[in-house]
């Protein structure tokens, strides 16, 4: 028996075929409800198996914007005492995969093609990641720049990045 369509985003497979943009149904659904928001990240973090090494919580998600949180654990942390670097390009990532999914066109797919990021201090604490970016009209083959911004709890910005995403129309089945 298929999926109701709204509940697509328990197939990855299906999600990505589909003619629904998963990742906005799925926040639409769950984030007003009790721990809807951790439910969320999970689901992500099962879909995207690396994602899901990292201890995050998506704080608030709309077209073109994201912001998380990275809790810091000892299993995200390096020799020097604090949040590793891998750990970091992971978050800059699912921060900026997000925004950009969350806003994508019904029939639009993307994939990271490249990533810069700058470390500019240690990364101790919880961090906070934001996103900002206008908004993907079309699911037209088209590169786009996702920046990502990463600061710790004093409002100091730890580290900058950039996914290069090449945004596309989904395969026809």
């Amino acid at each position: 028996m298929p999926l109701p369509q709204p509940l697509a985003f328990l197939s990855p497979a299906k999600a990505l075929q589909g003619n629904r943009n998963a990742v906005r149904d799925l926040w639409d659904l769950v984030s007003r409800v009790p721990g809807g928001k951790r439910i969320f990240a999970r689901v992500l973090g099962k879909a995207a198996p690396y994602t899901g090494t990292i201890p995050f919580d998506v704080v608030s998600l709309r077209p073109g914007r994201s912001e998380l949180t990275l809790r810091d654990r000892p299993g995200v942390r390096n020799h020097l005492d604090c949040i590793h670097a891998v750990a970091l390009v992971n978050f800059a990532e699912v921060t900026g995969n997000i925004a950009l999914a969350y806003g994508l066109p019904d029939d639009a797919r993307f994939i990271v093609s490249g990533l810069s990021i700058e470390y500019l201090k240690k990364a101790r604490g919880t961090l906070r990641g934001t996103c900002e970016l206008p908004p993907i009209p079309s699911s037209e083959k088209r590169e786009y720049d996702v920046p990502v911004v990463m600061q710790n709890a004093a409002g100091e910005t730890v580290a900058t990045a950039v996914l290069r995403t090449l945004v596309g129309p989904k395969k026809r089945p």
